[in-house]
């Protein structure tokens, strides 16, 4: 055995951020909390939306995730054992689709969560942003 074999397992087996996913739910949302990041009201309910609509389905379908993830049935022979076990593996891999979609719904509330926070830091910019006009505007007439 050679010194790159326990390196390449420790590859395989280190976590992985699932695919597609740019910013982790819970970074979006510790920049809502901090303010870094806001959206308007439509914007927001149509990112929810989607969002939304994603975990519906998963929900919806989340006997037939459980179906993927097992192993499925094929002949008794070594080649179909082999087979069986390997597609069941590849699934519930770091990349295999049932951790995806699992990744998806447990990430996916979170998201809605950091644009919820982010719509009302988009109110309470614009809230702000108005008063200070209007104290601009204030000031102006009284010096006009």
């Amino acid at each position: 055995m050679t010194d790159e074999a326990p390196m390449a397992m420790e590859a395989r087996t280190a976590p992985v951020a699932p695919v597609g996913f740019s910013l982790p739910a819970r970074q979006l949302k510790t920049l809502a909390e901090r303010g870094s990041f806001a959206v308007d009201d439509s914007t927001g309910d149509k990112m929810i939306a989607a969002l939304q609509g994603v975990l519906d389905a998963l929900e919806a379908h989340a006997h037939l995730i459980e179906k993927i993830a097992g192993v499925p049935a094929m002949s008794k022979s070594p080649a179909g054992m082999f087979v069986s076990k390997h597609m069941a593996e590849t699934a519930r891999d770091q990349q295999g689709l049932v951790t995806q979609l699992q990744a998806a719904h447990r990430e996916f509330p979170t998201y809605v969560e950091a644009i919820k926070l982010a719509k009302k830091n988009y109110k309470e910019r614009e809230h702000s942003s108005r008063e200070a006009f209007e104290r601009i505007h204030r000031t102006v007439e009284e010096q006009g």
